[in-house]
């Protein structure tokens, strides 16, 4: 195998939207070098001055062509791109050997690249954000003390569920506040989701018709499945002596959501490409974001397992965070995770090839107990037989 490409020291953050936050000043701090990448120069330096870092990264007019050109052996890249603009990022950075990170999830035009990737020596570090992310850091913690307390040949049933959303930190008639890009926002809710509720696997071709009442800490929410799910049975380790009864990666809204977007739905049945556009455009200028809101990020994962000898474990981990002046909770979630694992390809200890954000148990430990020293606080609850351990109700960093 060929020997992973030392990293340089020198890291170009490619885009400063609306999830670029305190995880670049974070960089700063163990990257030689930083350079911020934006559609103009001037407004490159109007993110650092915004983030306070002016004078400590250096500001850049983003193309393809003009990274390339800058691009050493050992650099690192962070895409805030959205994900169709990955893959070509990462060939440059494969041709460069230059190594690569992102929050996204792993598109088949990112993958047909990793064999590549490690025949240069380059690291892909994807879904290494918040969901994905922080998601499976939870997970993998969740089935892994599930393991110990049931056994992994033990038949048994369990019930994950992970939900994760963006909402107003103050609740107001639309029941949401726009995190990322609407038109994200909208063909997500066009794409289908896949599932497993009561035994049997589901697919919600609209996926808002699946939306349920879910509590988290005692709050009412409506959750509904987002994606495919099924894949990420094998990807978290569950033992296949165990069969899931609900297995569901979703997104969480506040109550009322699915009412107050009502019209919303009608126009995402009926609208063809340009008019769900056109529909993006128009909710942004009826729901615009100002200084003077505060957006709230929940995060919930939690794993019930039952097996037939009578034992049960429960557990579920919970991050809750509401933005301040300084910074949204977004912005925070997202971007300090993909700082902690571009520190990683820095310092190398993470190998060439393909990364996510977990995919051990040790991994998902360690690098929980460095976000919540970076400010990503989050909770544990375990309760059960065996001997899985309890940590308890407060902040988790171990």
């Amino acid at each position: 195998m060929p020997e992973r490409v030392d990293a340089s020291g020198t890291v170009h953050w490619i885009g400063a939207g609306l999830s670029t936050g305190s995880g670049l000043a974070a960089l700063c701090e163990h990257a030689g070098r930083v350079r911020l990448w934006h559609r103009t120069e001037e407004r490159a330096a109007e993110a650092l001055g915004r983030l306070g870092l002016t004078g400590r990264a250096e500001p850049r007019p983003y193309t393809l062509d003009a990274l390339t050109a800058e691009l050493a052996p050992g650099d690192v890249v962070v895409s805030m791109l959205p994900a169709p603009e990955h893959a070509p990022l990462l060939a440059a950075c494969v041709d460069r050997r230059a190594h690569f990170a992102c929050s996204s999830y792993v598109s088949d035009a990112v993958l047909r690249q990793v064999p590549a990737a490690l025949d240069a020596g380059v690291v892909v570090l994807t879904e290494a954000g918040l969901d994905p992310g922080v998601d499976h850091l939870f997970a993998h913690g969740l089935v892994a003390r599930a393991r110990v307390a049931i056994g992994d040949g033990t038949p048994a049933s369990y019930r994950f569920t992970s939900y994760c959303g963006g909402v107003p930190a103050v609740p107001n008639d639309f029941r949401y506040r726009f995190s990322w890009a609407p038109l994200g926002v909208l063909n997500a809710l066009r794409s289908p989701a896949r599932y497993v509720e009561g035994g049997t696997e589901r697919t919600a071709e609209r996926p808002w018709e699946a939306t349920r009442a879910h509590l988290v800490d005692g709050e009412a929410f409506e959750a509904y499945p987002n994606r495919d799910s099924v894949p990420f049975v094998q990807q978290y380790g569950l033992p296949t002596a165990w069969r899931p009864r609900t297995f569901v990666r979703g997104t969480l809204r506040l109550g009322g959501w699915r009412r107050a977007w009502a019209p919303v739905f009608e126009e995402l049945k009926a609208g063809d490409d340009e008019r769900i556009a056109a529909l993006a455009r128009e909710l942004a200028e009826a729901h615009p974001t100002t200084d003077a809101d505060r957006d709230r990020v929940v995060l919930a994962v939690s794993l019930t397992v039952n097996a037939r000898s009578g034992a049960s474990w429960s557990g579920g981990y919970l991050l809750d965070l509401v933005g301040d002046e300084e910074e949204s909770a977004m912005a925070r979630c997202v971007s300090r995770p993909l700082a902690l694992g571009v520190r990683h390809v820095l310092d190398g200890s993470l190998p060439a090839g393909l990364s996510r954000a977990a995919e051990t148990d040790e991994r998902s430990r360690e690098w929980l107990g460095e976000l919540a020293v970076d400010g990503v606080p989050f909770t544990l609850r375990v309760d059960g037989d065996g001997d899985g351990g309890r940590d308890g109700d407060g902040p988790v960093g171990r």
